[in-house]
């Protein structure tokens, strides 16, 4: 699978959501997870799990045989000042501006526009794809999968000349990105510990990471241009996952990318370092036939690029209603301790007519225009 292809036909997607003003989810584009507050450490099915905790491939039903998910896709935007709305009314200034530079309306039109893109916030975007093919058996679960994401970032460098012309040509918009894609096998066990119902999984993978940096003028910015100035990095890693089950109670961890990574830009205006530095998450659950309630809680913060302050820390927390298990119904809260991203409500729906086909949809909102939106569709037999 060719990783930039990927991860470019996600962005185009994201950008043609973004001009309905309709977006995103995370780099796990899951719609139970994601309608669940983005958990799913000890929630997560089988054929999700590589995504959260492999130890989860072995945590099935005893009729479950053979499992598909393709495909899932999500995104995310936080554009708290609406940067991407007013840089396409600036684009129209500049196009009046040139075409009757005496026009003092559309000059004015135009500096107030670049005023109040100076002092927007960062806009952020990222959106993600994933696949898998789990056999669920009780000898050795496995799951085979793939997973591409990127994360985007850009901000406004507006020159303060006094010409107007001369102002427009020198003001950019910085961005900044990260491309992500890996294929791994997840291998789960459950054993019995002390008496205990422990399940234990381990993921290795080959992971391809890329970075893009570049300034683009104002006048020309479109996001979906992210992809220049790269630098790539290829890498072999290990995921791994433990859940303790007693009756309906489920408590667990995962340590997703065992070894940490860390990749540099290309010196554009400076170089930027990217980490994507060991997680380690805890969990616990209380799941019943119709009914789920679970919590997870990241121990470490994800640093991403180190020049941007756009740590992040989450605590997650989300709850199911199964009627059946034809349909489902989901609520979710996400809280950032980093406060990089707001607080965010998220709920979604499940469609799963004879439990043979999945179609969930999750959305997110945190006001401020952050959104939220992601699906996937299953087949399990």
């Amino acid at each position: 699978m060719d990783m930039k292809l990927l991860i470019k036909a996600v962005i185009v997607w994201s950008v043609a959501w973004i001009a309905i003003v309709v977006n995103a989810a995370t780099v796990v584009p899951d719609g139970r997870g994601n309608g669940m507050g983005n958990t799913g450490v000890t929630s997560a099915d089988y054929l999700l799990a590589p995504f959260y905790n492999p130890a989860l491939v072995a945590v099935h039903r005893d009729s479950d045989k053979f499992g598909v998910l393709f495909p899932g896709i999500g995104l995310r935007l936080r554009d708290t000042d609406e940067t991407l709305d007013t840089v396409d009314k600036l684009q129209d200034e500049i196009k009046a501006f040139e075409a009757n530079p005496s026009d003092s309306n559309a000059e004015a039109k135009l500096n107030s526009y670049l005023d109040q893109i100076a002092d927007d916030k960062p806009l952020g975007v990222n959106g993600g794809i994933v696949a898998a093919v789990a056999l669920p058996v009780d000898i050795l679960s496995t799951n085979i999968f793939t997973r591409g994401y990127a994360e985007i970032i850009a901000k406004s460098d507006i020159s303060s000349a006094a010409d107007t012309q001369t102002r427009y040509e020198n003001s950019s918009v910085d961005v900044i990105a990260f491309g992500y894609g890996e294929f791994g096998v997840a291998i789960a066990k459950r054993v019995n510990v002390l008496g205990q119902d422990v399940s234990l999984g381990i993921s290795p993978k080959f992971q391809t990471m890329k970075t893009y940096k570049q300034a683009i003028t104002v006048e020309n910015f479109d996001i979906s241009d992210y992809d220049k100035s790269e630098t790539k990095k290829n890498a072999f890693n290990i995921d791994l996952g433990a859940v303790w089950l007693y009756e309906q109670f489920r408590a667990g961890f995962a340590v997703k990318d065992l070894f940490a990574q860390e990749l540099q830009t290309q010196n554009v205006g400076g170089v930027s370092t990217y980490k994507l530095n060991t997680q380690l998450t805890v969990s616990g659950s209380y799941a019943l036939e119709y009914f789920t309630a679970t919590t997870d809680f990241d121990l470490t913060k994800q640093t991403r690029f180190t020049d941007q302050k756009d740590d992040t820390q989450f605590w997650r927390f989300g709850v199911e209603g199964n009627a059946m298990g034809w349909a489902q119904l989901r609520l979710g809260y996400e809280i950032d301790l980093e406060d990089t991203l707001d607080n965010s409500v998220t709920f979604g729906v499940g469609i799963s007519p004879a439990d043979l086909v999945s179609f969930d949809l999750a959305a997110s909102y945190a006001g401020d225009n952050q959104y939220g939106l992601s699906g996937n569709l299953a087949f399990t037999f």
